[in-house]
């Protein structure tokens, strides 16, 4: 099988069925290196919700998706085969299952030495992923955690599992290493200034959008962390951007990264040893511009460019 794209001049992008970036779906156990999936699921949301049908608005939106890489010379369908795995499977109105089904269908990939992006879906399908690799590697991870909000927050209605927990019990279970963890784009206001605190005692680096417009976008950039040969992992909440330019989200926050910035920020990002990697947060029908999946799209191809550096 060729991993390419379909192409453009003999099918319009506009034409076929719609798989992440025109790419044709295969399964775990076929021969290539990255496989793009999504997780349609909103039950851990506590204020608008949608994000199930996230991962379908990416996918039409990512038929505008090219493979060049103008800044970096690399083409990423060149260098990588790329396949849509379809849809880790849900639970539409129970957590727990969902959690068990997307552990199980990660490690899947996993033990068929996949790389992957994962589309949600609510940012709580970020913790049984980051589960199913504490499995397979035995060790925490680092994270790179873009995101308007610290996802350290306490139960919500005596529930211990939603989109705002799923940062802390990565740490609390040790599926990742809180002094190799980064989190971007973080801004009030908060419900109460113990939010800020769990970062604080775990020794989470913390980039808030007041340090980017304060210090600049270049000072940022010559702070990223450096994690080696660390298997790292990347979870991006689209919230992180002001709603002017991703209205389309669950829990939107005024005065966020502009999608520049989100560019520059992907792209400055050192060589990693990325083993994985979500974009989550996306609901096309608060969005009727469509302007929120176009983003996704564009963090999704950064990201598939460092799996290509690599």
């Amino acid at each position: 099988m060729q991993f390419k794209p379909l192409e453009g001049r003999k099918y319009p992008r506009f034409s076929a069925i719609k798989t992440f970036f025109r790419l044709p779906e295969a399964k775990p156990t076929q021969n290539f290196d990255v496989a793009l999936f999504g997780v349609p699921f909103d039950g851990g949301a506590s204020y608008r919700v949608g994000q199930r049908f996230g991962p379908q608005g990416v996918r039409e939106l990512s038929s505008l998706g090219r493979g060049y890489h103008w800044e970096k010379s690399i083409n990423i369908f060149e260098k990588l085969k790329i396949a849509d795995v379809g849809d880790a499977p849900t639970v539409p109105i129970d957590l727990k299952q969902t959690y068990a089904r997307v552990e199980a269908f990660v490690l899947d990939l996993l033990k068929n030495k996949k790389k992957f992006i994962a589309c949600g879906g609510d940012h709580s399908i970020t913790l049984p992923i980051l589960r199913a690799f504490h499995k397979k590697h035995k060790k925490p991870l680092a994270l790179i955690h873009f995101d308007a909000h610290f996802d350290t927050y306490p139960p919500a209605w005596d529930c211990e599992y939603h989109h705002g927990t799923f940062a802390r019990h990565a740490v609390i279970e040790g599926l990742v290493d809180p002094k190799k963890m980064v989190q971007i784009g973080i801004r009030g206001p908060f419900a109460v200034k113990e939010d800020a605190e769990f970062c604080k005692k775990q020794g989470i680096k913390v980039f808030s959008v007041d340090d980017v417009r304060q210090q600049g976008i270049s000072k940022i950039i010559s702070q990223l962390p450096k994690f080696g040969t660390t298997p790292t992992y990347v979870s991006f909440d689209v919230d992180c951007l002001d709603p002017a330019f991703a209205p389309g989200t669950g829990t939107p926050v005024i005065g966020g990264l502009t999608s520049y910035e989100v560019q520059m920020l992907l792209r400055a990002l050192p060589k990693l040893n990325l083993v994985g990697a979500d974009v989550v947060e996306i609901i096309p029908q608060y969005d009727p511009t469509q302007i929120t999946q176009l983003l996704a799209v564009d963090v999704m191809f950064e990201l598939l460019a460092q799996f290509a550096r690599r």
